[in-house]
């Protein structure tokens, strides 16, 4: 019976023992797996450098100068000599209304001038009062001033050098006093474009100021354009002022409608730049972060985003310069955790 409870006591202690040469052995074995489960990451140095802050716009071409032709009063458009798309001077005779207004008109105007220049032979003698003569002269007067008015709606011409971009009626047609007009010109040698900045750079903003212009129908091909007017005030709700860019257009190949593209350059400042693959974006949100390596431990860093170029961007804050950046592995990293490097 001892001899028994001899044995059971050596099974008991062997099977202690090896419960706790088990427990020690996992106790090593999750040690070790913590160490080897480390994040591993690569880095970057950064370093600050002089970056062209270049802003781009979107545009529509414009007209310079847009024109409607229409007479002020209803009539009967006897011609129109122009079609959609022919080039017209400025002075040009576009449309003939009926005349037959018109030459009632001029018989009474002949009329005028005579009865004037009797009653002026007859001032000149004695043989008028000054009370007659003003009456004649403010009658001749008010005659030429309606005769010069129906010969402007009678025969209407281009204010401007330009181009045919509508055509309304056609001859015959009784025109109406409505909002559509007989035909529209539109000067497009040169044209513009309105875009809006932001207001930190209106100091930068000056007329004369050269901009460059793309248009997505001519890929490839850039235009020199000039600001030709900066809006002296801001826009309290957008915090942005409208400036006016001129192209000179002299072969007229850029014509109003046409999408554009406008790129200005408000010189240049010294700012860190870092790989696009640095940048990591926040979920639920528009923050962009990069993780900052520092004695074996990353730093999670909110950074404002300049420009694109290319590979890399442009950090206006966030990074300091010379600092090493991670550029693979973001997505095991908290602020704060431990790392390990790889090349």
């Amino acid at each position: 019976m001892k001899k028994s409870f001899q044995l059971a006591a050596v099974l008991v202690a062997a099977m202690l023992g090896a419960c706790s040469g088990g427990e020690e052995k996992k106790a090593e074995t999750t040690a070790a797996e913590t160490v080897i489960e480390k994040p591993t990451v690569k880095l970057a140095t950064v370093t600050s450098r002089d970056v062209e802050q270049i802003s781009e716009f979107t545009a529509t071409v414009e007209a310079e100068a847009k024109n409607n032709i229409a007479p002020t009063s209803p009539g009967r458009i006897s011609k129109i000599f122009v079609e959609v798309g022919d080039q017209v001077r400025k002075g040009q005779k576009l449309v003939q209304m009926d005349a037959a207004n018109l030459t009632q008109l001029k018989l009474q105007l002949d009329n005028q001038e005579t009865e004037f220049k009797r009653v002026d032979e007859l001032y000149k003698v004695g043989g008028a009062s000054k009370a007659e003569w003003d009456a004649a002269k403010t009658n001749l007067d008010v005659r030429r001033s309606s005769y010069e008015n129906l010969l402007e709606n009678t025969q209407l011409v281009s204010p401007l050098n330009g181009v045919v971009t509508a055509r309304n009626f056609d001859n015959g047609d009784l025109y109406t006093s409505t909002q559509t007009p007989v035909l529209v010109v539109e000067q497009i040698a040169p044209v513009k474009l309105m875009v809006n900045v932001s207001e930190p750079n209106f100091p930068k903003v000056t007329k004369g100021m050269a901009v460059k212009v793309k248009l997505d129908v001519y890929e490839g091909e850039e235009f020199e354009g000039k600001v030709s007017l900066v809006y002296p005030t801001i826009d309290a709700a957008t915090h942005t002022f409208p400036v006016e860019i001129t192209l000179a257009n002299a072969n007229q190949r850029v014509r109003p409608g046409m999408f554009a593209r406008v790129t200005m350059n408000f010189g240049s400042k010294n700012h860190v730049v870092v790989p696009d693959m640095a940048i990591v974006k926040r979920a639920g949100s528009g923050d962009r972060y990069v993780y900052v390596y520092n004695n074996g431990k990353v730093s999670y860093n909110k950074v404002e985003l300049g420009r694109r170029m290319g590979t890399e961007y442009e950090l206006i804050s966030g990074v300091d310069n010379n600092s090493q950046v991670v550029i693979a592995g973001q997505n095991r990293l908290a602020d704060g955790v431990e790392v390990e490097v790889i090349q």
